[in-house]
């Protein structure tokens, strides 16, 4: 049975950081990436924790073991990290119904992961439930970039609600910034 909470202690994140080592794109070969999907940002202990103190991420576990996970980021968390930085950066500069998104407050997921046994079963959703309904009271959106390249992950996202509301390129790719709108 898949329990999906916030994160509670060091074991945890520990969790989260085998589960993103495993499925990292310098760990997976490209046919793997193209078919299952794959993150770019490899976080340290040290900076998971730190998130972890400003804001408890979302991970699904199976007793013991992670199964999945939505890293809350706040935007106290945007100069800890340079892809962090560059993604804040960027979603200020977006616009959403007519408004700029630095004048709103938001959340950004800063990574999200499911383990390759447990995709297609919706755990995709679940995460992003269980993250709205313990910060919509304090958010009005929630946002994130999807590389262009990985397909079934932009593919997940609108599923759960998210729309592409802008682009950009960094660390040679292409990304979709994706929004969900919490109001």
């Amino acid at each position: 049975m898949v329990e999906v909470k916030r994160v509670s202690d060091i074991l945890e994140l520990q969790g989260i950081k085998r589960l993103q080592e495993l499925n990292l794109s310098r760990n997976i070969s490209t046919e793997e990436s193209i078919r299952e999907g794959f993150l770019t940002a490899s976080y340290t202990m040290d900076f998971l924790e730190e998130m972890h103190r400003d804001e408890p991420s979302i991970i699904a576990k199976v007793g013991d073991d992670v199964v999945g996970y939505a890293l809350v980021s706040t935007k106290k968390m945007r100069f800890r990290h340079d892809l962090l930085e560059g993604l804040f950066n960027a979603i200020d500069n977006c616009e959403y119904n007519q408004q700029s998104l630095s004048e709103v407050n938001y959340v950004v997921v800063g990574q999200l992961c499911v383990a390759k046994n447990y995709r297609g079963q919706g755990l995709v959703q679940e995460l992003y439930g269980y993250f709205r309904g313990c910060l919509n009271t304090r958010y009005n959106y929630l946002v994130t970039d999807v590389a262009k390249a990985n397909v079934r992950s932009l593919k997940a996202h609108q599923n759960t609600g998210f729309q592409v509301i802008n682009e950009l390129e960094y660390g040679g790719f292409g990304w979709d910034i994706v929004l969900w709108d919490w109001r």
